[in-house]
């Protein structure tokens, strides 16, 4: 409470609801109450005190995250914080001190931003590709200074441990080649990372900000929407339902491009990424599969679009 007080200026601090444990028991996520000193009524703290004694590749990773978040909030965050089109919550404080991080951040559910969803209908899921397209529109373009030079959790570099337990061979094989072509694209912006429906808060009006860029970075921008849409649906629900949400999506990036540079190939930019889109899914289940083998063997949705890609590839 004390640190949070000096990091606010507020003259009192109640560290109220312990909100949830980070992933792998990095830390814990808090909400306190200030009074008096400063303007904010309440913030939201991520506390990360990582162990010591780790010394394995997701250990390191998971460092490296919490570097890369700080730095989003301090060069890019204050591009979105106060947008309602890709509304992120505004850093109040951010240190890295004693070999962890401490963020202090805007209070989204004060914001107006209270609302979670476990399950997803149509005005959830074209909320959430709503903000994708107005940050993937906001930041097209731009170089990813002090973020993952390539963006999401499941970026083929970083995880070479799930690659090697992959027991879908062809696939496996692949792997190199599909992320090749996802990384050579001409059009590139800042991705998420991990924008899953749990890192996204509704508003009563049906707006919604996200939570938690420890993954962001460059890259396409369906690597985005090919996660969150796979987070929103079941495999039975995608043949039937991407392609209207796909449709939403570059009409709403088509929209934000237009009205941040008249300059950019909408067309060409909608080309390229609709041709992408099955290769960033079939990147992710090429994750999933090594992250837990024989979980996901049984997805028709995600197995048919990688016998197609695997079929583009070796064609091309």
């Amino acid at each position: 409470a004390e640190r949070i007080r000096r990091a606010t200026g507020a003259d009192e601090v109640t560290l109220g609801q312990r909100l949830q444990s980070l992933w792998g028991g990095y830390g814990e996520l808090w909400r306190a109450a200030l009074r008096s000193g400063t303007t904010l009524t309440s913030v939201v703290v991520k506390s990360v005190q990582p162990p010591r004694d780790d010394a394995s590749r997701s250990h390191r990773r998971k460092l490296r995250s919490y570097d890369v978040e700080q730095a989003f909030y301090t060069r890019y965050g204050a591009r979105c914080a106060t947008a309602q089109s890709c509304r992120v919550p505004r850093a109040v404080k951010l240190l890295a001190e004693d070999g962890g991080w401490l963020f202090v951040l805007e209070d989204l559910d004060a914001a107006g931003f209270d609302q979670r969803r476990g399950h997803a209908d149509g005005s959830h899921v074209a909320a959430g590709l709503r903000w994708l397209a107005a940050f993937h529109a906001r930041f097209l373009g731009a170089a990813p200074d002090g973020l993952w030079k390539v963006g999401t959790y499941w970026h083929l570099g970083t995880r070479p441990d799930e690659l090697s337990a992959m027991r879908h061979e062809a696939l496996r094989q692949a792997a190199p080649q599909l992320d090749h072509a996802l990384n050579a694209a001409r059009f590139k912006t800042l991705v998420h990372g991990d924008a899953k429906l749990e890192n996204v808060c509704f508003s009563r009006g049906g707006e919604v900000a996200l939570v938690d860029f420890q993954y962001v970075g460059g890259g396409v921008g369906v690597k985005d929407v090919a996660y969150f849409l796979s987070s929103c649906l079941a495999e039975r629900e995608c043949e039937a339902r991407i392609p209207r949400y796909l449709d939403e999506y570059f009409r709403e990036l088509g929209s934000a491009v237009r009205a941040h540079d008249s300059n950019v190939d909408v067309a060409e930019l909608e080309r390229e990424w609709r041709a992408l889109f099955p290769l960033a899914w079939v990147d992710f289940y090429r994750f999933l599969l090594g992250w837990a083998p024989g979980q996901f063997d049984r997805a028709p949705y995600s197995e048919r679009l990688t016998r197609d890609v695997l079929g583009t590839l070796e064609s091309g």
